[in-house]
């Protein structure tokens, strides 16, 4: 082996008599080099698009979130929520009911989703980055206000200011009796005022925010609650969403912010992985460009190979020689590719000098460095980058084989 490696190295970094094969063993080792640069940088680009949909999608989504494991709505009166309520871990509490609602507004109406919430609770997790316009507040000196998503507003064009601002919530009475004559006495109407408007948010476009006394009201439910919704005083979320799922047992399901949404997170990453798949492929025809390489290697090397066989050198020990080229090719590429792409990554976070179009929802795109993901690149080339120096090495034995026994005759 050492032996193999020491002409590698040397048949790699020594003039050749062609200066055609220089440029060739050149051209293979950019072929590595860009396609392992490229996968760093495609990968940690759409890393960092994925935190910031996600990072989006959490505003208005909980770190943990409580909900029943049979049914739409159950009751807090148990110990359990009431020692959760007071856990020194848990920075943010909040109890909500929601449900579907009819939303009218000067006889423009929409199909909409009312949120009731704990009034104090959204200063703790909420911030007026999150608003298009108005006050983060869903009661003010005493009195329900709503704050509306952009879908919502965009529908019924309410305002934020004057006595004109109310808009009408309607829902059917699920407490109806069912011996009333006029269909209208089913639906629950209220009446509330709007406070602000949010910005654009994936998923909460429909979303109306009110105090969960206001939406207790309106749903005719008093005694129950849809879900709880926690943030932890740390970032050690796992052990915290399974020391509340022991508290609150098997009736009970405890989501992190991926079981919530299952759908965005499983698409998000596919698309990540889809590009991965197709810049390798791409990467792997860059590589192949080694096959030549290491062909034209063997036509320049041909007398070398003839000594070493006079010597008693096998074919196993000359197709290794060629074989650890292949793989000090691909070493070399795919070191100095992860390094330069880790570079451009790393400026790129600082700097921000690759930026979007105006309107964009961010003046730079967003860069996120994951070392596991170069990690599953560096492996992956190099793993390419052996399979065909083997196929490689074994094709210019063929070769070599085939001038000596031309040279024989």
């Amino acid at each position: 082996m050492r032996l193999a490696l020491f002409f590698a190295k040397r048949y790699l970094f020594s003039k050749k008599s062609v200066n055609a094969i220089n440029i060739i063993s050149s051209i293979s080792v950019i072929g590595v080099l860009v396609s392992t640069a490229a996968l760093v940088i495609v990968l940690s680009f759409y890393n960092g698009l994925e935190k910031f949909i996600l990072s989006q999608y959490s505003i208005f989504s909980p770190e943990l979130r409580i909900e029943p494991a049979k049914g739409k709505v159950f009751s807090t009166k148990s110990e359990a929520f009431k020692t959760l309520r007071t856990n020194p871990k848990i920075n943010s509490y909040t109890e909500v009911l929601e449900d579907k609602i009819l939303a009218e507004y000067n006889h423009q109406q929409f199909i909409g989703r009312i949120k009731g919430i704990e009034p104090e609770s959204i200063h703790s997790h909420a911030s007026q980055d999150m608003l298009f316009a108005g006050k983060l507040d869903v009661r003010i000196d005493s009195s329900d206000y709503a704050i509306l998503g952009a879908q919502v507003q965009a529908n019924l064009q309410v305002p934020l200011q004057g006595y004109d601002n109310h808009l009408s919530l309607h829902i059917p009475d699920k407490n109806a009796s069912a011996s009333s004559i006029n269909p209208l006495d089913d639906i629950r109407t209220r009446n509330i005022p709007s406070s602000a408007i949010l910005k654009f948010q994936p998923g909460f476009d429909d979303l109306i925010l009110v105090p969960i006394d206001f939406a207790k009201d309106l749903l005719n439910e008093y005694a129950h609650i849809s879900a709880i919704e926690l943030y932890g005083a740390n970032d050690n979320s796992t052990a915290l969403q399974k020391e509340i799922q022991q508290l609150v047992g098997s009736e009970y399901i405890v989501k992190n912010r991926e079981q919530q949404n299952p759908t965005l997170y499983k698409t998000v990453r596919s698309e990540k992985w889809i590009v991965f798949f197709i810049v390798t492929i791409i990467g792997i025809i860059a590589i192949f460009n080694i096959i030549g390489s290491l062909t034209m290697l063997v036509i320049d090397k041909k007398q070398d190979m003839l000594v070493l066989n006079s010597l008693g050198a096998n074919k196993t020990l000359i197709q290794n020689i060629f074989f650890y080229q292949g793989v000090l090719i691909a070493l070399i590429g795919s070191i100095v590719g992860g390094a330069l792409g880790l570079g451009f990554c790393v400026l790129q976070e600082k700097y921000g000098f690759v930026q979007t179009n105006e309107g964009s929802l961010f003046d730079a795109y967003p860069v996120d460095i994951r070392y596991s993901d170069i990690l599953i690149i560096f492996l992956t080339v190099l793993l390419v980058s052996i399979i065909v120096s083997y196929v490689a090495s074994k094709l210019s034995i063929k070769g070599f084989k085939k001038v000596e026994e031309l040279d024989s005759n």
